[in-house]
């Protein structure tokens, strides 16, 4: 056997090796592919019936209050039960509370300003 036909086998064997080695990623790659494709559908799959539990669980477990519209509130205040009358007449007293409470304070800040310029317009009506 020649050295250059020694060498040019393991140079062949080198590229058969490659080959083989690219034709075994491939298959590999094309496996993968498919799995992950497989899960993705998958996926899709289980999040469709998540959903459509989910609404099944919404629609037994959930109940839902129709609110009319009034455009007149006297009509609505009419339909009203006693319970929520007095609800409406206790809400109704803490806006008006809350409403008093500010006009204090503001009136009480007006006040205070108009103290401390009482002074000075004092002394400036004084020196003229």
């Amino acid at each position: 056997m020649d050295i250059t036909e020694g060498i040019r086998k393991i140079f062949l064997a080198g590229v058969g090796a490659v080959a083989s080695t690219g034709e075994a990623a491939k298959s590999l790659i094309d496996t993968l592919v498919e799995k992950g494709e497989l899960t993705v559908e998958q996926g899709k799959v289980l999040n469709e019936e998540l959903k459509k539990s989910a609404k099944e669980k919404m629609n037994r477990h959930v109940t839902v209050n129709v609110v009319n519209e009034f455009k007149d509130v006297y009509s609505a205040v009419d339909k009203m039960s006693k319970e929520e009358l007095e609800s409406l007449k206790d809400r109704l007293n803490e806006l008006i509370a809350e409403e008093e409470e500010q006009q204090e304070e503001e009136a009480g800040q007006e006040e205070s300003a108009r103290s401390e310029e009482s002074p000075e317009q004092e002394n400036s009506e004084k020196s003229e």
